[in-house]
């Protein structure tokens, strides 16, 4: 039997360049360029007379507070637009050739702009308190937004208004691969790009609380600036990079990390980065019970809760119901990761079997018997083991061969101080989990999480013993909550119930976890790590939103899920799951008059 198949063609039929703003091509382009180069100077202008709105926007001839915001913004505007005119040694700044890097920055220097003016007339009640630097901003930085809005954009028949501004805003679909580079400018590149992440990092963290209004301008940029790197396609470029020497790139971000402390002149921060650590650990070892073997756990925060009691307990505390009893932090570390293994092990074997919500509300329910039990360990309700709502206080500061933690020390010229020191400690531990999750992953154990993930009764069929592939990747994640958990008992001096529970407004809980996991990108190293960040810095800098914050918050995320489901880092597999690549995987196949076998059919 003969068949015969015909490909629809892959790309769809262009119409003419439609524009929404009519302008002339070079207008556009003129607008556009002045329009950066005005927003940028207009930072040197006032914008307000008092000094009662932070960063000090009072002064001429230089930028302070949220000024610097939108200096960058109108840099990065500026450098795009002259690359539009094919400025010599700015081609690399966009190898999609799009619009689309020059439409967001124009965007984000909009948004930055105008949030600004905003916030002082509201904060200063009244527009009477703006400079003519003010005004001379909100109008420069409209006239970008007006200039790219006239560029031309190539539009599909049938193409509907929100389509097309999407695709204007959008990542070509093809871009051409850069030229190959020596392995020593690859390496300096993936050096330049860890220090930016570091500055970008440190400024974020160094913001006063106070500052809310601060903190909202700079996530502004950094999101319409990340946004306008990967429409331009320069941050798969990167990508590449980082995959093609993994291991350099996994030493710069670490060498990154422990730069950090020594950028800090104020211990409060690094209290922040260490907190940031923690949770980031406990978000990747929660990343392989979700992210790699598709297992929703609600109750995943009682297993940080089971390594910081038993640290707490073999800690020497004299509150401790062992306080006889003073490990070394090695041992103590290792007796809480064991300690969870056998909590993850015990409530995994009975209930793995489960599967769905089901499992969902098994794992809830636990995460609620472990607060409940060790709020009524006191002595009175039940054994005198965890001291019940008081919990056990007065944790010591851990010791290493003579270094004290609790203590400052100089160290090439800087003072570390308490903080400091045990950031440095989670950094340490962070490459041991990260090491831990990257062999896993990579190993056939990994393999066959992400077949059960992905298929548990195809992966069942194979030969995949599913029950045994999960209850591996609920043990080690467990395991490695209770790592983190011997140190944040020992950060925060004492350990008490109330924060181990499924959800609330501060973290840690299991609700946050699980949402780091998500907002970062399941099934990477760097989403989980990037999504606590996100969640723990903004609660800690908006402090303004109060009681609003969870309703922030699941608005945000409302919105992720909505407009990027895979996470901010996604992983290949689900990016390609949850978009449309515009490629033809099924051709249309048509059967042909000839019904007659061939010698190769029958």
């Amino acid at each position: 039997m003969t068949t015969d198949t015909t490909t629809t063609p892959a790309t769809a039929t262009k119409s003419a360049a439609s524009t929404i703003v009519p302008l002339p091509l070079a207008a556009a382009r003129a607008l556009t360029l002045l329009g950066g180069i005005a927003t940028l100077v207009s930072t040197f202008l006032a914008w307000t007379w008092t000094d009662e709105f932070p960063g000090d926007l009072t002064v001429y001839a230089y930028p302070g507070g949220l000024q610097w915001m939108t200096f960058i913004a109108g840099a990065l505007v500026t450098l795009y637009a002259l690359e539009s005119y094919g400025v010599p040694g700015l081609k690399w700044l966009n190898p999609g050739r799009s619009n689309a890097p020059l439409t967001l920055t124009a965007l984000g220097a909009f948004g930055v702009t105008w949030f600004t003016v905003l916030a002082i007339a509201i904060t200063l009640n009244g527009l009477v308190n703006l400079e003519p630097g003010a005004y001379v901003a909100a109008v420069a930085s409209a006239l970008p937004l007006l200039g790219v809005l006239a560029l031309p954009q190539d539009r599909s028949e049938g193409q509907t208004d929100k389509e097309a501004f999407l695709a204007r805003i959008g990542k070509p679909d093809r871009i051409a691969p850069a030229a190959p580079l020596n392995g020593w400018l690859e390496r300096g590149v993936i050096t330049l790009a860890a220090i930016a992440g570091l500055f970008i990092f440190t400024y974020g963290i160094d913001t006063p609380s106070d500052e809310g209004e601060t903190f909202i301008g700079y996530l502004i940029v950094v999101v319409f600036a990340a946004w306008a790197l990967h429409s331009a396609g320069l941050l798969d470029r990167l990508s590449r990079l980082a995959a093609d020497n993994r291991a350099f790139t996994l030493a710069m971000g670490f060498v990154a990390a422990i730069a950090f402390p020594f950028t800090q002149s104020d211990d409060h921060y690094a209290n922040l980065g260490v907190n940031i650590l923690i949770f980031g650990t406990v978000a990747l070892g929660l990343n392989i019970v979700v992210g790699l073997a598709g297992l929703l756990d609600l109750g995943y925060v009682a297993f940080l809760g089971v390594g910081a009691y038993t640290a707490a307990l073999v800690s020497g505390s004299e509150f401790s119901r062992f306080s006889g009893v003073q490990f070394p932090f090695w041992a103590a570390a290792l007796t809480g990761a064991a300690a969870s293994l056998v909590f993850g092990v015990l409530i995994g074997a009975p209930t793995l079997r489960l599967r769905g919500d089901y499992l969902a509300i098994v794992t809830l329910g636990f995460g609620e018997i472990f607060r409940i039990a060790v709020n009524n360990m006191d002595g009175v309700s039940g054994p005198n083991i965890t001291g019940g709502p008081n919990g056990i206080s007065s944790i010591p500061d851990l010791s290493f061969f003579g270094f004290n933690f609790g203590e400052s020390h100089d160290i090439v010229g800087f003072t570390l101080g308490r903080f400091a020191n045990y950031y440095l400690l989670m950094v340490f531990i962070m490459a041991i989990v990260v090491l831990v999750y990257t062999r896993a992953s990579d190993s056939r154990i990994g393999r066959s999480w992400i077949a059960i993930r992905e298929d548990e009764t195809a992966a069942t069929a194979m030969g995949i013993n599913g029950f045994r592939v999960k209850l591996i990747a609920f043990a080690l994640g467990a395991s490695l909550a209770g790592l983190a958990g011997t140190v944040s008992a020992h950060v925060t001096y004492s350990v008490v119930p109330t924060p181990y529970q499924f959800a609330g407004s501060t973290p840690p809980n299991s609700a946050f976890l699980l949402a780091a996991v998500v907002l970062g990108g399941m099934g990477t190293v760097s989403g989980p790590i990037l999504g606590a960040a996100l969640l723990y810095l903004i609660p800690e800098k908006l402090t303004f939103l109060q009681n609003k914050s969870l309703l922030v918050f699941g608005i945000a995320l409302v919105l992720l899920m909505r407009f990027r489901p895979e996470g901010i880092i996604a992983n290949r597999r689900q990016q390609l799951e949850f978009h449309e690549t515009g490629q033809l995987d099924v051709p249309t196949t048509e059967l042909g008059t000839d019904t007659s076998l061939s010698k190769a059919g029958a």
